[in-house]
């Protein structure tokens, strides 16, 4: 198990911040490592959400079933992770007098063919990287 954690700052208040972050389906154009989305449920925000993603880091490739268990608009967004890598992952949008303070944190669990904890101590500074650029082109979006 690892704990991955990355920041952004916005010079936008939580609620337009949110108002991007919200459309679950949008997120493939700020996130380089998700291909598709793909939801299970008519529903496309709110706890419940489930939908597929289609993640591809380097020549590895997978399919999640991701859950939205968390759902607090301006503040936080919480999701379950079901698949190859398996966790939890949170965005929380903080103010401060200059904007928006998003932190994106995941707890992940790597399979043991992955070398379990050693694939993962591998697997966290490549999706840092991924993550910390993703929250950039998230940015460049609001």
């Amino acid at each position: 198990m690892t704990t991955i954690r990355v920041h952004a700052h916005y010079p936008e208040t939580p609620a337009i911040v949110w108002n991007e972050l919200r459309v679950i389906e949008r997120h493939v154009t700020w996130m380089a490592d998700a291909r598709s989305i793909t939801f299970e449920t008519d529903q496309r925000e709110g706890v419940g959400t489930a939908f597929f993603v289609r993640t591809k880091v380097g020549p590895l490739a997978t399919t999640d079933r991701m859950t939205i268990t968390r759902w607090v608009p301006n503040r936080v967004m919480g999701v379950e992770h079901r698949g190859l890598v398996r966790g939890t992952g949170q965005f929380t949008l903080a103010p401060d007098p200059a904007g928006t303070e998003v932190t994106w944190e995941e707890t992940l669990h790597f399979p043991w063919w992955f070398a379990g904890p050693i694939g993962a101590a591998f697997a966290a500074p490549v999706l840092r990287t991924i993550w910390r650029a993703n929250l950039a082109r998230l940015g460049e979006l609001i």
